[in-house]
């Protein structure tokens, strides 16, 4: 099936930008390539609030592709950045150690102990590739230490030296003026937006260091220790000569600045260079760099410098996380793409970056929350096949599912989520069970293999072995309750034989939901097909009751997975056993 660009009748977010990037690309460089950008900091985990960095560009270039145009999306590794601290919560990290490195560039403090990569900077690199590649995501990577080490941006560091006075009356404009009062949040950040804030920043906001010796916007890594806490002392435009002095660590050197390759533009100057060198057309920035004073406002003067033009930049809005009390990293870690594709597919992922325009927040769920969000997927999956969705969630749907390159892969069977979750809690582990459970669920088309419900399955499994704690999950009763059905008055016996005698001919999932909810109406004199508004009130009461009972018979619990599945799970013969036949 070919994959073409989503009619004017779908158009949202992402349409509305491509059409403005394609026109602004033909204005700046027709005939040539369109520019995305996105940047990203290997200086710890990249995390979910990161993601949307990359994910924003992506599916725009998407869209861009999927109308037949050439397309760039870059992805700047910005792993020539100075090592600013150490990361909590690192496996293989020792804090003081490792705090010895603070100040060296990415690229040349070690990786964690017992990692196949050969710097810090690779390691946290590697797992952010692997998971845009479950994500669908093409893109050019960029590593700015090769970049600046081959001297590939020298003419760019010679050009800005030479027009470090320019550059710093336009930063200068900046520094005399105060901060701007902080609004009071309409709603507190909650932790792991507070963690995104804090690391969004993929560099700093430096704008370089002006002494006895004037401005300069580079600085060089040290000759000795590697550090940047250098001072620049003197520069001659003609030579190129540039002295510098280590605080760190007392060294210091004179080189010529058109054949060194240790050192680096500041941020506020590196970021709009890249602009006009590569080109780009379009790349967001996160709110800690939209805001007045700060890098992108900033950067759209400095890059008039280098002869280019400002991106078409959106901010983006932090991405929260719900759930975060009963993940198992430490409060160092805020969860990655890695954590969330462990227990959700990468469509569902994707959805939730396409559904929200840039300057939406929204939360994703580790949490219980996460069958809820599954839920809605499946809704709009059905609606979506049916022809009943609006045009702006067939759109968000198209761009979860596929990309320009095509379908990516998902399960053949998508039982319901919550449904997984739940075989895959009472069963621990144990898959023939889970694959009789679930074969069960529909008797006409039974579930044949596992692999059918995978990768969903996997998913929630992961979900209910690392985010539920153990107090919630399900332990079926070895023996019955004889003291609780001992102590039943008539009725509720009454109600467990007539769920008893409708087991055998209702032994399915929509069976068992048709029983279990019928067996309370039943009782009060009305039909098993009565709808709600042919109910009274009291028929909901006598219903979470008689589920309270099979609850605490069953799991020895007021609640606990829904009761079909667990019936399902638990097998007639031991569901007999336990409800005292």
């Amino acid at each position: 099936m070919p994959i073409v660009a989503l009619s004017t009748e779908t158009t949202d977010w992402v349409s509305r930008f491509a059409d403005e990037v394609i026109e602004e690309s033909e204005r700046r460089a027709p005939g040539k390539p369109v520019v995305v950008a996105s940047g990203l900091s290997p200086s710890g985990p990249i995390h979910l609030g990161n993601l949307r960095e990359v994910m924003t560009p992506h599916l725009v270039a998407d869209e861009i592709r999927r109308r037949g145009h050439q397309v760039r999306h870059l992805i700047s590794w910005d792993d020539y950045d100075r090592y600013r601290k150490v990361p909590k919560g690192i496996a293989g990290v020792d804090e003081e150690a490792w705090a010895e490195h603070i100040g060296k560039p990415l690229t040349s403090v070690p990786a964690p102990k017992g990692s196949p990569h050969p710097n810090w900077a690779e390691h946290f690199k590697a797992a952010m590739i692997e998971s845009l590649a479950e994500l669908g995501v093409e893109f050019d990577g960029i590593s700015q230490t090769e970049q600046y080490t081959a001297g590939v941006y020298r003419d760019q560091i010679l050009h800005a030296m030479r027009h470090r006075g320019d550059i710093d009356a336009i930063l200068d404009q900046y520094r005399t003026k105060k901060a701007p009062a902080k609004k009071q949040q309409q709603k507190p950040l909650d932790e792991a937006e507070l963690e995104a804030a804090e690391g969004s920043g993929a560099a700093s906001e430096d704008d370089g260091s002006s002494g006895s010796a004037g401005y300069f916007p580079y600085k060089p890594y040290c000759g000795n220790c590697e550090k940047d806490l250098t001072t620049v002392t003197s520069y001659d435009d003609d030579t190129t000569e540039l002295s510098y002095s280590c605080t760190a660590c007392g060294f210091g050197e004179t080189v010529r600045l058109n054949e060194f390759n240790r050192g680096k533009l500041v941020w506020k100057v590196d970021w709009p260079m890249r602009w006009a060198y590569e080109g780009v057309v379009f790349e967001p920035s996160g709110v800690d760099h939209s805001s007045p004073g700060s890098s992108f406002q900033v950067g759209g003067q400095i890059v008039g410098i280098f002869g280019g033009k400002q991106p078409i930049g959106p901010m983006y809005a932090f991405v929260g996380i719900s759930g975060m009390a009963k993940m198992s990293s430490s409060r160092g870690g805020v969860p990655t793409p890695a954590d969330a594709l462990k227990i959700m597919e990468p469509q569902l992922l994707r959805w939730l970056y396409a559904r929200r325009r840039p300057n939406q927040s929204f939360k994703i769920a580790f949490d219980q929350e996460i069958q809820r969000l599954y839920d809605e997927w499946d809704k709009l999956d059905a609606k979506v096949a049916d022809g009943s969705a609006l045009p702006a969630d067939v759109a968000a749907h198209s761009r979860a599912v596929r990309t320009a390159g095509g379908e990516l892969p998902r399960t053949p069977r998508p039982l319901p989520y919550r449904t997984l979750a739940s075989v895959a809690d009472i069963t621990a582990g144990h898959q023939d069970q889970a694959l009789r459970i679930l074969s069960e669920l529909d008797p006409d088309n039974p579930l044949g293999s596992l692999d059918e419900a995978r990768p969903r399955f996997d998913k929630a499994e992961a979900w209910i072995n690392t985010h539920v704690p153990a107090d919630q999950r399900t332990i079926v009763r070895d023996e019955p309750d004889a003291d609780l059905l001992k102590s039943l008055d008539e009725a509720s016996r009454q109600s467990l034989r007539l769920l008893l005698d409708g087991l055998a001919d209702h032994w399915s999932l929509d069976g068992l939901t048709h029983l279990v909810y019928g067996v309370p109406k039943v009782q009060a004199g009305f039909s098993a097909d009565a709808t709600p508004k042919e109910l009274p009130p009291e028929i909901k009461t006598a219903q979470r009751a008689f589920f309270a009972l099979l609850y605490h018979l069953l799991v020895g619990r007021d609640t606990g997975p829904r009761l079909p599945t667990l019936l399902l799970a638990v097998g007639q013969e031991r569901v007999r056993y336990l409800l005292g036949e």
